[in-house]
Protein backbone atom coordinates (compact mmCIF):
# COMPACT_ATOMS: atom_id res chain seq x y z
CA UNK A 1 0.00 0.00 0.00
CA UNK A 2 1.07 3.56 -0.75
CA UNK A 3 0.00 7.00 -0.69
CA UNK A 4 1.40 9.77 -3.48
CA UNK A 5 0.27 13.68 -2.33
CA UNK A 6 1.15 16.47 -4.92
CA UNK A 7 -1.12 19.68 -4.17
CA UNK A 8 -1.53 22.85 -4.62
CA UNK A 9 -3.82 25.31 -2.66
CA UNK A 10 -3.84 29.06 -1.68
CA UNK A 11 -5.78 30.53 1.10
CA UNK A 12 -5.43 34.07 1.34
CA UNK A 13 -1.89 34.69 1.98
CA UNK A 14 -1.14 31.03 2.60
CA UNK A 15 0.01 28.61 0.11
CA UNK A 16 0.22 24.92 0.41
CA UNK A 17 2.54 23.10 -1.52
CA UNK A 18 2.84 19.45 -0.65
CA UNK A 19 4.90 16.66 -2.40
CA UNK A 20 4.61 13.95 -0.07
CA UNK A 21 5.46 10.16 -1.11
CA UNK A 22 4.39 7.67 1.82
CA UNK A 23 5.66 4.12 1.01
CA UNK A 24 3.55 2.39 3.72
CA UNK A 25 3.86 1.88 7.70
CA UNK A 26 3.59 5.24 9.63
CA UNK A 27 4.90 8.31 8.64
CA UNK A 28 4.48 11.28 10.46
CA UNK A 29 3.92 14.71 9.58
CA UNK A 30 5.67 17.19 11.91
CA UNK A 31 6.01 21.16 11.74
CA UNK A 32 4.55 24.02 14.26
CA UNK A 33 0.79 25.24 14.43
CA UNK A 34 -0.69 26.85 11.17
CA UNK A 35 2.16 25.54 8.55
CA UNK A 36 -0.26 23.49 6.91
CA UNK A 37 -0.65 19.53 8.23
CA UNK A 38 -4.02 19.52 8.93
CA UNK A 39 -4.80 21.09 5.35
CA UNK A 40 -2.87 18.03 3.79
CA UNK A 41 -4.38 15.99 5.41
CA UNK A 42 -8.09 17.36 4.80
CA UNK A 43 -7.10 17.16 1.28
CA UNK A 44 -6.70 13.54 1.70
CA UNK A 45 -9.83 12.69 2.73
CA UNK A 46 -11.71 15.29 0.50
CA UNK A 47 -12.43 17.33 3.08
CA UNK A 48 -10.45 20.47 1.34
CA UNK A 49 -10.47 20.66 -2.27
CA UNK A 50 -6.86 21.55 -3.23
CA UNK A 51 -6.79 24.12 -6.34
CA UNK A 52 -4.52 21.29 -8.28
CA UNK A 53 -2.29 18.65 -8.12
CA UNK A 54 -3.05 14.75 -7.55
CA UNK A 55 -3.60 12.16 -4.85
CA UNK A 56 -3.36 8.57 -5.18
CA UNK A 57 -4.01 5.83 -2.63
CA UNK A 58 -2.31 2.57 -4.00
CA UNK A 59 -3.70 2.39 -7.60
CA UNK A 60 -6.50 4.22 -6.74
CA UNK A 61 -7.06 7.88 -7.66
CA UNK A 62 -8.51 10.19 -5.09
CA UNK A 63 -8.20 13.30 -6.99
CA UNK A 64 -6.78 14.81 -10.07
CA UNK A 65 -7.26 18.13 -11.26
CA UNK A 66 -6.57 17.62 -14.81
CA UNK A 67 -8.63 14.71 -15.19
CA UNK A 68 -11.52 16.27 -12.93
CA UNK A 69 -11.34 13.42 -10.60
CA UNK A 70 -12.64 14.46 -7.01
CA UNK A 71 -13.96 11.70 -5.15
CA UNK A 72 -16.17 11.84 -2.12
CA UNK A 73 -15.02 11.55 1.59
CA UNK A 74 -17.30 8.34 1.73
CA UNK A 75 -16.09 7.12 -1.31
CA UNK A 76 -12.31 7.55 -0.45
CA UNK A 77 -11.61 4.37 2.45
CA UNK A 78 -9.75 6.87 4.23
CA UNK A 79 -10.37 7.28 8.13
CA UNK A 80 -9.90 10.47 9.98
CA UNK A 81 -9.64 10.78 13.28
CA UNK A 82 -9.76 14.82 14.51
CA UNK A 83 -8.27 16.24 16.91
CA UNK A 84 -12.03 16.40 19.00
CA UNK A 85 -12.35 12.92 17.96
CA UNK A 86 -15.57 14.17 16.83
CA UNK A 87 -17.90 11.78 18.87
CA UNK A 88 -21.96 11.89 19.02
CA UNK A 89 -22.29 13.16 21.74
CA UNK A 90 -26.15 12.01 22.21
CA UNK A 91 -25.20 8.03 20.87
CA UNK A 92 -23.62 5.64 23.11
CA UNK A 93 -20.44 3.75 22.87
CA UNK A 94 -21.73 1.48 20.77
CA UNK A 95 -23.52 2.81 18.55
CA UNK A 96 -20.99 5.41 18.00
CA UNK A 97 -18.75 2.43 16.38
CA UNK A 98 -21.85 1.16 14.59
CA UNK A 99 -22.04 4.18 12.54
CA UNK A 100 -18.90 3.50 11.25
CA UNK A 101 -20.22 -0.04 9.87
CA UNK A 102 -23.31 1.98 8.05
CA UNK A 103 -22.10 0.52 4.40
CA UNK A 104 -22.76 -2.95 6.43
CA UNK A 105 -26.38 -4.29 5.33
CA UNK A 106 -25.97 -7.47 7.33
CA UNK A 107 -27.37 -6.31 10.53
CA UNK A 108 -25.54 -9.67 12.45
CA UNK A 109 -22.15 -9.21 11.05
CA UNK A 110 -22.26 -5.45 11.93
CA UNK A 111 -22.91 -6.83 15.22
CA UNK A 112 -20.32 -9.04 15.62
CA UNK A 113 -17.89 -6.48 13.84
CA UNK A 114 -19.17 -4.30 16.77
CA UNK A 115 -18.56 -6.77 19.92
CA UNK A 116 -15.16 -7.25 18.19
CA UNK A 117 -14.45 -4.06 18.21
CA UNK A 118 -15.01 -3.21 21.72
CA UNK A 119 -13.39 -6.03 23.09
CA UNK A 120 -10.16 -4.95 21.60
CA UNK A 121 -10.44 -1.74 22.25
CA UNK A 122 -10.83 -2.82 25.73
CA UNK A 123 -14.29 -0.90 25.43
CA UNK A 124 -16.70 -3.48 26.60
CA UNK A 125 -17.57 -1.98 30.24
CA UNK A 126 -18.23 1.40 28.34
CA UNK A 127 -20.38 -0.02 25.86
CA UNK A 128 -23.80 1.79 27.18
CA UNK A 129 -21.83 5.27 28.46
CA UNK A 130 -22.01 8.50 26.55
CA UNK A 131 -18.99 10.33 25.42
CA UNK A 132 -19.47 13.00 28.17
CA UNK A 133 -19.51 10.21 30.76
CA UNK A 134 -15.71 9.08 29.24
CA UNK A 135 -12.10 9.35 30.03
CA UNK A 136 -9.91 11.17 27.29
CA UNK A 137 -8.12 8.40 26.56
CA UNK A 138 -12.14 6.02 26.52
CA UNK A 139 -12.63 8.68 23.93
CA UNK A 140 -9.91 8.36 21.87
CA UNK A 141 -10.14 4.75 21.49
CA UNK A 142 -14.17 4.84 21.19
CA UNK A 143 -13.06 7.48 18.55
CA UNK A 144 -10.57 5.08 16.79
CA UNK A 145 -13.37 1.94 17.05
CA UNK A 146 -15.57 3.39 15.10
CA UNK A 147 -12.87 4.24 12.23
CA UNK A 148 -10.95 1.40 12.22
CA UNK A 149 -14.63 -1.36 12.28
CA UNK A 150 -15.08 0.50 8.84
CA UNK A 151 -11.82 -0.77 7.51
CA UNK A 152 -10.37 2.17 5.94
CA UNK A 153 -7.31 1.62 3.61
CA UNK A 154 -5.55 5.08 5.28
CA UNK A 155 -5.78 6.23 8.55
CA UNK A 156 -5.19 9.95 9.10
CA UNK A 157 -4.18 10.96 12.74
CA UNK A 158 -4.74 14.70 13.07
CA UNK A 159 -2.83 15.73 16.57
CA UNK A 160 -4.75 12.81 18.10
CA UNK A 161 -2.80 13.76 21.98
CA UNK A 162 -3.06 17.22 21.78
CA UNK A 163 -6.26 17.32 24.52
CA UNK A 164 -4.74 14.61 27.16
CA UNK A 165 -2.31 15.66 30.09
CA UNK A 166 1.33 14.43 29.87
CA UNK A 167 0.73 11.34 32.02
CA UNK A 168 -2.18 10.06 30.17
CA UNK A 169 -0.57 11.06 26.53
CA UNK A 170 2.46 8.63 27.33
CA UNK A 171 0.32 5.74 28.43
CA UNK A 172 -2.06 5.96 25.60
CA UNK A 173 1.17 6.57 22.82
CA UNK A 174 1.95 3.30 24.21
CA UNK A 175 -1.93 1.58 23.21
CA UNK A 176 -2.34 3.40 20.32
CA UNK A 177 1.29 1.99 19.00
CA UNK A 178 0.25 -1.35 19.68
CA UNK A 179 -3.61 -0.73 18.05
CA UNK A 180 -1.42 0.59 14.80
CA UNK A 181 0.53 -2.42 14.74
CA UNK A 182 -1.87 -4.97 14.49
CA UNK A 183 -3.99 -2.38 12.22
CA UNK A 184 -1.54 -3.37 9.08
CA UNK A 185 -2.35 -0.21 6.66
CA UNK A 186 -1.28 3.23 5.85
CA UNK A 187 -1.18 5.63 8.53
CA UNK A 188 -0.53 9.20 8.10
CA UNK A 189 0.10 10.99 11.77
CA UNK A 190 0.34 14.93 12.07
CA UNK A 191 1.45 16.65 15.07
CA UNK A 192 3.74 18.99 16.67
CA UNK A 193 5.52 17.23 19.35
CA UNK A 194 8.96 15.90 18.21
CA UNK A 195 8.35 13.16 20.78
CA UNK A 196 5.21 11.68 19.27
CA UNK A 197 6.63 11.57 16.31
CA UNK A 198 10.13 9.85 17.14
CA UNK A 199 8.12 7.21 19.29
CA UNK A 200 5.48 6.34 16.16
CA UNK A 201 6.59 7.34 13.11
CA UNK A 202 9.12 5.09 11.42
CA UNK A 203 8.84 7.93 8.68
CA UNK A 204 9.01 11.51 9.23
CA UNK A 205 8.18 14.49 6.57
CA UNK A 206 9.02 18.30 8.34
CA UNK A 207 6.57 20.72 7.14
CA UNK A 208 7.04 24.32 7.29
CA UNK A 209 4.97 27.12 5.75
CA UNK A 210 2.51 24.91 3.48
CA UNK A 211 6.12 22.61 2.54
CA UNK A 212 7.72 19.52 3.24
CA UNK A 213 11.25 20.23 3.62
CA UNK A 214 12.66 16.90 4.36
CA UNK A 215 11.29 13.34 4.22
CA UNK A 216 13.12 10.09 5.85
CA UNK A 217 13.64 7.35 8.19
CA UNK A 218 12.53 8.82 11.31
CA UNK A 219 16.01 8.45 13.31
CA UNK A 220 17.78 9.42 10.05
CA UNK A 221 16.02 12.65 9.63
CA UNK A 222 16.31 13.47 13.50
CA UNK A 223 20.28 12.78 12.93
CA UNK A 224 20.31 15.30 9.91
CA UNK A 225 17.12 17.36 9.67
CA UNK A 226 18.92 19.61 7.09
CA UNK A 227 17.45 22.97 7.59
CA UNK A 228 17.29 25.22 10.05
CA UNK A 229 13.42 24.64 10.35
CA UNK A 230 14.31 20.92 10.26
CA UNK A 231 16.30 21.29 13.24
CA UNK A 232 14.12 23.55 15.66
CA UNK A 233 11.29 21.42 15.45
CA UNK A 234 13.70 18.16 16.07
CA UNK A 235 14.81 19.65 19.12
CA UNK A 236 17.98 21.32 18.58
CA UNK A 237 18.30 24.35 20.99
CA UNK A 238 22.05 25.71 19.58
CA UNK A 239 22.02 26.98 15.96
CA UNK A 240 23.83 29.84 14.92
CA UNK A 241 24.74 31.49 10.82
CA UNK A 242 28.01 29.95 9.29
CA UNK A 243 29.51 29.69 6.50
CA UNK A 244 32.15 26.47 4.80
CA UNK A 245 35.97 27.20 5.57
CA UNK A 246 37.12 23.58 4.58
CA UNK A 247 35.89 20.35 3.21
CA UNK A 248 35.35 19.56 7.02
CA UNK A 249 34.98 22.71 8.48
CA UNK A 250 32.42 25.51 9.08
CA UNK A 251 33.11 29.21 11.00
CA UNK A 252 30.74 30.59 13.01
CA UNK A 253 30.88 34.04 13.58
CA UNK A 254 28.38 34.32 16.48
CA UNK A 255 30.11 31.94 18.33
CA UNK A 256 33.67 32.85 17.17
CA UNK A 257 34.93 29.64 16.70
CA UNK A 258 35.79 27.26 13.89
CA UNK A 259 34.06 23.23 14.06
CA UNK A 260 35.43 20.33 12.33
CA UNK A 261 32.15 17.95 10.65
CA UNK A 262 31.68 14.60 10.31
CA UNK A 263 30.36 15.14 7.15
CA UNK A 264 31.65 17.05 4.27
CA UNK A 265 30.42 20.41 4.08
CA UNK A 266 28.60 21.84 0.97
CA UNK A 267 29.32 25.16 -0.80
CA UNK A 268 25.95 26.49 0.19
CA UNK A 269 25.92 25.60 4.27
CA UNK A 270 23.92 28.22 6.13
CA UNK A 271 24.00 27.35 9.23
CA UNK A 272 25.08 24.76 11.97
CA UNK A 273 23.27 22.84 14.88
CA UNK A 274 24.35 21.53 18.46
CA UNK A 275 21.99 19.59 19.94
CA UNK A 276 22.17 20.41 23.65
CA UNK A 277 23.06 16.91 25.26
CA UNK A 278 25.70 16.04 23.25
CA UNK A 279 28.32 18.52 24.65
CA UNK A 280 31.22 16.51 26.88
CA UNK A 281 34.25 18.23 28.88
CA UNK A 282 36.37 15.32 28.06
CA UNK A 283 35.62 15.34 24.21
CA UNK A 284 38.80 15.50 21.96
CA UNK A 285 37.86 17.62 19.16
CA UNK A 286 35.97 21.22 18.85
CA UNK A 287 36.88 22.09 22.32
CA UNK A 288 36.84 25.62 22.99
CA UNK A 289 36.36 28.06 26.41
CA UNK A 290 33.35 28.38 27.60
CA UNK A 291 32.01 30.83 30.61
CA UNK A 292 28.96 29.77 33.02
CA UNK A 293 25.72 31.80 32.66
CA UNK A 294 22.94 30.24 34.41
CA UNK A 295 21.46 27.28 34.92
CA UNK A 296 17.14 25.48 35.24
CA UNK A 297 17.10 22.32 37.76
CA UNK A 298 14.12 20.26 35.86
CA UNK A 299 13.01 16.67 37.46
CA UNK A 300 15.43 14.56 36.01
CA UNK A 301 18.09 16.61 33.98
CA UNK A 302 20.03 20.11 34.76
CA UNK A 303 20.15 22.90 31.99
CA UNK A 304 22.96 24.29 32.09
CA UNK A 305 23.39 27.83 30.04
CA UNK A 306 27.11 29.02 28.98
CA UNK A 307 28.91 30.94 26.30
CA UNK A 308 31.81 31.16 24.27
CA UNK A 309 34.88 32.83 25.21
CA UNK A 310 34.59 34.33 21.78
CA UNK A 311 30.77 34.69 21.44
CA UNK A 312 29.32 38.21 20.08
CA UNK A 313 27.18 40.27 22.78
CA UNK A 314 23.76 40.17 22.38
CA UNK A 315 24.24 36.50 20.78
CA UNK A 316 21.54 33.84 22.77
CA UNK A 317 23.52 31.50 25.60
CA UNK A 318 24.09 28.09 24.88
CA UNK A 319 22.32 25.06 26.27
CA UNK A 320 23.98 22.06 27.68
CA UNK A 321 21.62 19.22 29.19
CA UNK A 322 22.47 16.36 31.31
CA UNK A 323 21.75 14.19 33.92
CA UNK A 324 21.54 15.33 37.61
CA UNK A 325 23.94 12.58 38.76
CA UNK A 326 26.38 14.17 36.43
CA UNK A 327 25.61 17.77 36.78
CA UNK A 328 29.54 19.24 37.73
CA UNK A 329 29.89 21.01 40.75
CA UNK A 330 31.86 23.63 38.60
CA UNK A 331 31.33 24.37 34.90
CA UNK A 332 34.32 23.07 33.07
CA UNK A 333 36.39 25.79 31.55
CA UNK A 334 35.91 23.84 28.39
CA UNK A 335 33.46 22.11 26.49
CA UNK A 336 33.78 19.69 23.43
CA UNK A 337 31.35 18.08 20.85
CA UNK A 338 32.19 15.19 18.53
CA UNK A 339 32.17 16.50 14.49
CA UNK A 340 29.63 13.94 13.72
CA UNK A 341 27.23 15.51 16.37
CA UNK A 342 27.89 19.21 14.42
CA UNK A 343 24.54 19.06 12.47
CA UNK A 344 24.87 20.87 8.64
CA UNK A 345 22.07 22.97 7.63
CA UNK A 346 21.22 24.39 4.30
CA UNK A 347 18.73 27.26 2.60
CA UNK A 348 14.93 25.61 2.57
CA UNK A 349 13.67 25.14 -0.74
CA UNK A 350 12.07 28.37 -2.17
CA UNK A 351 9.06 28.72 -4.03
CA UNK A 352 10.96 28.30 -7.35
CA UNK A 353 12.44 25.03 -6.88
CA UNK A 354 9.48 23.40 -6.25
Amino acid sequence: MSLSVHIEKKLGSFRLSVDLEHPGGITGLLGASGCGKSMTLKAIAGIEKPDRGRIVLDDRVLFDSEKKINLKPQERRVGYLFQNYALFPNMTVEKNILCGLSREKDKGLRRKKMEEMLEKMDLTAQRKLYPGQLSGGQQQRTALARILVSEPEVLLLDEPFSALDSYLRELLQIQVKDILAGYGKDVLLVSHSRDEIYYLCGRTAVMENGKILKTDDTKKLFADPGSWAGAELTGCKNIAEARKTGEYEVEVPDWGIRLRTGKPVKDHVCAVGLRAHYFNPKARENIFPVSYASEKEEPFEMRILFRYAGQKEGTPDLWWRLPKDRNPRTMPEKLGIAPQNVLLLYPEPQEDDI
